[in-house]
């Protein structure tokens, strides 16, 4: 398994809201943004690629930049790949999240020839559960789409939202995965936001988190890598003996430390799941933004953290996923994307 790299820095944009799935674990809701035109992407760009130039000068760190390209459905974007040869050339690596039902072998093609460096494709299980989950036909569309995705030579990641929809199933993805000749299979949690509030009672408790984790930690993938940047993941499989009680957060999860979403219409996210306004890169620096929100340097600060995250010897490089407490948290009536992780099983960063 590996874990998204300590000197990552990534920017997940999302082109646009639009989709031609409606899916029951959704974190968006139906409502519509506008959507940034392709002169303000490009202006956009500039300016995200100059404050980074200026991070690598300031701090003599050469890290590894890249973007994730989304939606809505990212294909629906019909300027997507004059957008992709932009990203291109600003020297980025780039990377397409979609549910592959539109990609049919000419935007095969057309996305490996435009430098895409990978593709996460959604399977929530075998054909019945994952077209009860993301719609009829859509499980033989995505399949379709990975097929051809494959014949171009790109890679791909099979990606599925666990929850007590499909958490039984993890082992059918990973033998359909290795029947196709994907490279890689990854797996987040649930986040009961936006239509995924619907079915929070789906989320999987505590005990079945651990359990299925350990089961993935240990089993046989054929071959398969399997990915996550489930913070929670990543610290069931660190040297979590090792005591760490730094308070400068350094990995796990991404907001506010190795990433940040920009939404269709410019909207600034510490991650698009945590759904908190922190300007808009329409109006504003990216490079101020990330100096001076106090909603990231509240997600930076040990101190403001609530729960047993706020106490783990391993904060520094977990934090919890903050969407997930964020939205369980507002479900409960706190409202509080300082809580702790309500799925998390470790104690003090140890197995319990």
């Amino acid at each position: 398994m590996s874990i998204n790299h300590i000197f990552d820095f990534f920017i997940q944009w999302h082109l646009t809201e639009r989709c031609n799935l409606s899916c029951k674990h959704c974190y968006q809701t139906d409502g519509r943004r506008s959507e940034m035109s392709f002169p303000e992407v490009k202006e956009a760009l500039d300016e995200i690629s100059e404050t980074i130039n200026i991070w690598k000068e300031i701090y003599g760190i050469d890290f590894s930049s890249s973007f994730n390209i989304t939606g809505g459905e990212p294909l629906l974007r019909g300027d997507l790949f004059q957008i992709l040869n932009e990203i291109s050339e600003h020297k980025f690596d780039m990377f397409l999240l979609t549910n592959g039902t539109l990609i049919d072998k000419e935007a095969a093609e057309r996305l490996a020839s435009a430098g895409i460096k990978g593709v996460q494709v959604s399977i929530e299980g075998p054909e019945q559960v994952h077209d009860t989950i993301r719609g009829k036909g859509s499980y033989a569309a995505s399949v379709r789409g990975v097929k051809n995705l494959l014949d171009t030579g790109l890679k791909v990641t099979l990606n599925v939202t666990l929850s007590k929809l499909n958490a039984d199933h993890f082992m059918d993805i990973l033998r359909l995965a290795s029947g196709l000749g994907v490279q890689r299979v990854g797996f987040s949690r649930l986040v009961p936001a936006g239509r995924g509030k619907d079915i929070a009672e789906k989320m999987l408790g505590t005990e079945s988190v651990e359990e299925l984790y350990k089961k993935i930690f240990f089993m046989e993938s054929g071959g398969l890598e399997i990915v996550t940047g489930d913070p929670v993941a990543s610290q069931s499989i660190a040297k979590i003996y090792e005591r760490d009680d730094s308070a400068i957060p350094s990995g796990g999860c991404a907001a506010g430390v190795s990433g940040i979403t920009i939404l269709s219409d410019g909207t600034l996210l510490p991650c698009r799941r945590l759904e908190i306004s922190i300007g808009n890169i329409r109006r504003d620096s990216l490079r101020e933004v990330w100096a001076t929100s106090e909603v990231l340097q509240a997600l930076r600060d040990k101190k403001r953290y609530k729960g047993k995250c706020g106490s783990c010897q391993r904060w520094a490089d977990c934090r919890g996923c903050r969407a997930i407490a964020f939205a369980y948290s507002k479900i409960v009536g706190q409202s509080d994307y300082l809580a702790e992780d309500p799925q998390c099983y470790l104690i003090d960063g140890r197995p319990a």
